[in-house]
């Protein structure tokens, strides 16, 4: 079994900051990519960034230059730091985690989300 836990999420004004962290525990072998996706209500999931384990990173358009995805492979943990939050910015994280567990078993996990909301 593996899991993620993600911290991080909480009320924040227009133009502030959030960092999200996400760490992973239990069976694993090694973590390929790890990255963030965001939903909100009556949409589907979309894809926020993502990161390899050898640090090549990947941003949807709507974050680019506002938001950096980072990761410790040391500590099985990925981050997120938002800078320049706009409301549309509000959503449930996720993150997700392509794990080769002890077993030499490739699952995809997904935490259990943080919420994240931009307000005045």
């Amino acid at each position: 079994q593996v899991q993620l836990v993600e911290s991080g999420g909480g009320l924040v004004q227009p133009g502030g900051s959030l960092r999200l962290s996400c760490a992973a525990s239990g069976s694993i072998f090694v973590i390929d990519a790890m990255g963030w996706y965001r939903q909100v209500p009556g949409k589907p999931r979309e894809l926020v960034a993502t990161i390899t384990s050898g640090g090549s990173t990947n941003y949807a358009d709507s974050v680019k230059g506002r938001f950096t995805i980072s990761r410790d492979n040391a500590k099985n943990t990925v981050y997120l730091q938002m800078n320049s939050l706009k409301p549309e910015d509000t959503a449930v994280y996720y993150c997700n985690a392509g794990v080769l567990t002890i077993a030499h078993r490739n699952i995809n996990y997904w935490g259990q989300g943080t919420q994240v909301t931009v307000s005045s």
